[in-house]
């Protein structure tokens, strides 16, 4: 059996990484750099990002659309061609970030990538999630490469609402979970095979540091303040979740993640949240040991993530809807085939139930 592993190609994390190394970094790479920010990040550290980059490389400023879609890569591709970037680098969400490397990839530049929130793994991944304009999934792409850099900047985690690591968290919680029953089916990564131990073992560290800093780390970023509780828990919900899904591979939680996105309703929570609670059917769906669901139910609890479907705007949804849900988590092509057994919609919606009344039982009991 061959298996593959892919990484980014440098990870660099730290308090003041974007004063002290960002500038270092990307000259490294090239002389003119395409910036794409969100627009809260060009409203707050704009400056002090272009402050940064003096005297290291030039670089033009472009300010994202809010979703990455084909038609966004399509724009940010075009202003890149015509500056002339050598470089293109994504400064922000998880959305900004995967339209910097779709646009990378598409002009075969090397790309760098800025997070300012530890919210999802996307980062250090080659996998990008392209939605349509109006914010429904639409599909993945995998682009030939890791990014070059990935630079985290934990005091700028540290000054992002809490929600957003809370949600990193949610995001980075299914990931040993899916690469153990990805492990058990022999099942492929994102490369299409199987991924070796190491792979396996960090997605197991991503879950283990999670359980033991998660809460510290949350208090500790409500106090805008970076402590080792913080740094260790932005390294999993950004670098060993990362490299953890990408290696390891992705199962169910993620394609109910897919499926929620068909309800409007869903569209104002952000993407850990969901996988929280599709963790969480995940568990229900895969007959997982009490002691294990207990465990993940209680961590949930006490960061503050999604326990029941009223917790991700599904309060009194019908059973059609949640069959779509259903549905759509059970396409051709989604990870929840990866499953070492067969699943068919009904049983996603059973498990999206059991999740939910168990949530409810759980708050009722509290």
């Amino acid at each position: 059996m061959i298996t593959t592993a892919i990484f980014p190609g440098r990870y660099v994390q730290g308090s003041g990484a974007v004063e002290k190394c960002l500038g270092d970094e990307l000259s490294r790479l090239g002389q003119k750099a395409l910036i794409l920010q969100d627009p809260v990040v060009h409203q707050k550290l704009g400056n002090d990002i272009v402050k940064a980059l003096e005297g290291k490389i030039a670089c033009q400023v472009e300010v994202f659309n809010s979703e990455c879609s084909d038609e966004e890569i399509d724009r940010i591709s075009a202003l890149a061609q015509n500056y002339g970037a050598e470089v293109i680098v994504g400064i922000g969400g998880g959305k900004t970030l995967d339209t910097a490397k779709a646009t990378g990839a598409f002009l075969k530049l090397p790309i760098a990538i800025v997070p300012t929130l530890a919210s999802t793994d996307a980062p250090c991944s080659s996998l990008v999630v392209i939605y349509t304009q109006e914010g429904k999934f639409k599909r993945y792409m995998m682009i030939p490469r890791n990014p070059d850099v990935v630079l985290v900047d934990s005091k700028i985690i540290a000054q992002a609402p809490v929600r957003f690591l809370v949600s990193g968290i949610g995001d980075a919680l299914a990931t040993w979970f899916e690469a153990e029953d990805c492990r058990i089916k022999m099942a492929g990564n994102m490369t299409g095979r199987p991924g070796p131990m190491s792979a396996y073992g960090l997605a197991r560290l991503c879950y283990d540091t999670l359980l033991q800093y998660g809460v510290l780390a949350k208090s500790a970023c409500e106090q805008q303040q970076v402590t080792p509780a913080l740094e260790h828990v932005i390294e999993a919900n950004t670098l060993l979740s990362g490299l953890g899904f990408e290696s390891g591979g992705l199962a169910a939680a993620h394609a109910i993640h897919n499926g929620l996105t068909v309800l409007p309703q869903t569209h104002s929570y952000w993407h850990g949240e969901k996988v929280a609670f599709g963790t969480l059917a995940m568990l229900m769906l895969t007959d997982r040991e009490p002691e294990v669901i207990d465990t993940v139910y209680n961590f949930c609890r006490d960061v503050g993530l999604p326990t029941t479907l009223e917790d991700i705007g599904l309060k009194q949804v019908s059973d059609d809807d949640l069959m779509k849900v259903a549905e759509a988590s059970c396409s051709q092509g989604e990870t929840i085939h990866n499953e070492p057994h067969e699943i068919s919609a009904e049983n996603v919606l059973a498990a999206l139930r059991a999740a939910d009344a168990e949530g409810q039982r759980r708050k009722l009991f509290a």
